[in-house]
């Protein structure tokens, strides 16, 4: 089986490293073998499995990485779009917008030697806590809207350049301040979900406790309210419009619903109340989330149908999860990622019926992954952050 990994080659001009792509034949080694890619089944359902050929794309950042999103557009031009986010502990962080370069070698026309090239770039104040790009692709025009947290909710539009080398323009749509009635500061934003029924929506949770649902086109909150007990860490919405939940400080996943705001419910409470740091709501099945607690090795799997017990817990890491993503065209296929370097593909089919106790995939990064990204428009992909990096994998 043909394999592609990552090597490092010095620029003899300067002595910079850089990352370059050399094809091998490697036979794929099983979970403690030390290959790029490893699996612990031959097969497995909806599709998940080895691909005909490993491929892994490198791009290195001035800056570590932490915040990263895929374009949802479905044009060619756009599917390997990212956006990713600085993490400086300064006032002063940055955003980039990278793309790989096409398949067809047009290094020329493009003006890149590198597979994975920088085609925007701008300044953010403080680090993104969450980068996403608009989940509507129905318009089909030169606009691709691009939303950030940090201090304030920021809506970007990003458009092509016109020169014909894959580089992008930026412009600021929109700087939407997340003030407590209740409080003279604006409290910080700790994530946010952009609604994909209703891509006008735009939900934000903060350390203030509250939660708030925007209106993009008015670019005014709709509702405002008190989400958790304590910070709230991050939220979600389910398929369809109207649904959300969110974890927090308190150590609780609270479920929402738009029609009916003065009611919420508590789904499920941590052990001892530890902290929820992030959560995933399964979109072809919407019964299912995940979520994880500080400093855990494991994730949580929760059914909405039976709160209270998580339906698994998953193992399976060495260092504490940062990271879950779903499968956004498996019902049964999660990510995993975190501070043990490894980034671990479960099949959840059967955990009903038995303990889920090994991945089904296994990716082992040059560090310890901050982030991970499925993409929706090419759903073979997936995008995991360590240090200064960003890496674009093919499972």
């Amino acid at each position: 089986m043909r394999s592609l990994k990552t090597s490092r080659l010095v620029d003899k001009d300067d002595g910079r490293y850089q990352d370059n792509l050399n094809r091998s034949n490697t036979n794929m080694t099983d979970h403690q073998g030390g290959s790029d890619m490893t699996s612990q089944t031959t097969s497995s359902a909806s599709g998940i499995g080895l691909a005909q050929r490993k491929e892994i794309y490198t791009y290195k950042a001035p800056w570590t990485v932490f915040a990263m999103a895929w374009s949802n557009r479905p044009d060619p031009s756009s599917q390997f779009r990212l956006a990713i986010g600085s993490y400086v502990e300064q006032y002063s962080n940055t955003v980039q917008i990278v793309n790989k370069r096409p398949a067809d070698g047009s290094e020329a026309d493009y003006g890149h030697s590198n597979q994975v090239y920088m085609a925007c770039e701008f300044d953010h104040p403080y680090p993104c806590t969450k980068i996403l790009w608009s989940p509507d692709t129905r318009s089909g025009g030169a606009r691709d809207l691009l939303a950030t947290t940090g201090d304030y909710l920021r809506i970007w539009n990003v458009t092509d350049d016109g020169s014909g080398r894959g580089t992008l323009l930026h412009k600021r749509e929109a700087l939407l301040n997340n003030q407590n009635k209740n409080s003279e500061y604006c409290a910080p934003l700790t994530s946010f979900d952009w609604n994909e029924t209703d891509p006008n929506i735009v939900g934000t949770s903060s350390i203030d406790t509250t939660c708030t649902i925007w209106d993009v086109t008015t670019q005014t909150a709709r509702t405002q309210l008190i989400a958790h007990d304590r910070e709230v860490f991050d939220l979600a919405f389910a398929r369809g419009k109207d649904v959300f939940a969110s974890v927090g400080a308190d150590g609780s996943v609270r479920m929402f619903d738009l029609r009916s705001l003065e009611h919420s419910t508590i789904i499920y409470e941590s052990p001892n109340l530890d902290p929820l740091l992030r959560l995933a709501w399964n979109k072809q099945d919407a019964h299912y989330l995940s979520t994880f607690m500080v400093d855990s090795r494991r994730t949580i799997i929760l059914d909405i149908r039976m709160p209270s017990l998580p339906v698994v817990e998953l193992g399976g890491h060495a260092g504490c999860v940062n990271a879950t993503a779903w499968a956004p065209h498996s019902s049964c296929h999660l990510c995993t990622a975190g501070d043990d370097s490894q980034a671990l593909i479960w099949d959840l089919s059967q955990m009903s019926k038995r303990p889920v106790e090994d991945p089904i995939l296994a990716y082992n990064a040059d560090g310890e992954i901050n982030n991970l990204q499925w993409s929706k428009s090419q759903p073979d992909w997936v995008s995991i952050a360590f240090a200064d990096k960003l890496q674009i994998l093919r499972v």
